[in-house]
């Protein structure tokens, strides 16, 4: 989870109908789309309902992407969940875009084989779910090495990480690594707290499969100034994750200038994928949908 289409043909349907009829009887204008294309991360949306029933609402708010958190790990699936996945998705139309759940981080270099050999079984479950790219983390700060040794031991890992996916592709698009910072209110433990040095990792590393991942919400409560982060960065972002602040809720119940933040996206030509990540207030349907028109209308420049 080509790509945009049906999110594109969703936003251009909605766009011709809050449009005006043309008075000529000429064809109205096409809606100009945002570059980007849009998903949901399921964990937060409909967290207690099964996998299958959490794809059909995701479906019913319009969209055809979806993230994960390596639920089939959690939960052990066998061959016929994954083929249950896999035929609800196809029947839905719906792309698991991406993934995550990595039990071992790049920061701890006495951990580099472990996370190694994580990602090594990740791929096969993506494959099979025709999952192309995974995010991984830094883990935790480990008590007595220096912050220098860990941020080197982030480069070093990745760089293996990138090896191992070298030229792969699954369902023709290529395995690409996304990696995550943490705000510190989350996990006062977690090592990488800040994009400023998760954009220097991503850059030392220097491998197109090897991407920073955005999460607005954390970056927001770590250290602010979202915007000049993205013209500064946006050759190597991977993958964007959107929840406002505070409480991880919709675009728009907090302090972020999501309207701001879509809008310059697009004019910067993000091509990748904008990923919902927010605990809904309420109607998680009415909520995802609201925040797909956002993305949409605030990307149409």
């Amino acid at each position: 989870m080509n790509r945009r289409t049906f999110t594109q043909a969703l936003g251009a349907a909605a766009f011709s109908a809050a449009a005006p009829m043309p008075s000529s009887g000429a064809a109205a204008p096409a809606a100009k789309l945002p570059p980007y294309s849009l998903s949901v991360m399921l964990w937060t949306a409909f967290p207690k309902l099964p996998f299958v029933e959490q794809l059909e609402k995701v479906a019913e708010a319009g969209y055809n992407q979806v993230q994960l958190v390596g639920e089939y790990r959690l939960k052990n699936w066998t061959a016929d969940d994954y083929a249950r996945a896999n035929a609800a998705r196809k029947r839905l139309g719906m792309r698991i875009d991406t993934t995550a759940g990595l039990a071992h981080g790049v920061a701890d270099p006495a951990a580099r084989d472990a996370f190694l050999a994580d990602l090594r079984d990740a791929l096969k479950s993506m494959e099979t779910l025709g999952t192309s790219d995974i995010i991984v983390l830094s883990g935790d700060v480990v008590p007595g090495l220096a912050r220098e040794t860990q941020h080197q031991s982030c480069v070093e890992t990745l760089k293996r990480a990138a090896a191992m996916v070298e030229g792969k592709q699954i369902d023709g698009r290529p395995v690409r690594i996304q990696f995550e910072t943490i705000d510190p209110l989350e996990n006062p433990k977690y090592y990488l707290t800040s994009m400023i040095e998760n954009f220097e990792v991503v850059r030392a590393v220097n491998h197109p499969q090897v991407r920073a991942l955005y999460d607005f919400f954390h970056e927001q409560i770590a250290e602010g100034n979202l915007i000049a982060k993205l013209e500064k960065n946006m050759d190597i972002l991977g993958l964007v994750h959107v929840a406002d602040v505070p409480g991880r809720h919709h675009p728009g119940s907090g302090e972020i200038n999501y309207g701001n933040i879509f809008r310059k996206l697009a004019e910067l030509n993000y091509q990748h994928t904008i990923a919902m990540e927010f605990v809904p207030l309420g109607d998680g349907v009415a909520e995802l949908r609201k925040a797909k028109e956002l993305a949409l209308s605030a990307g149409a420049v």
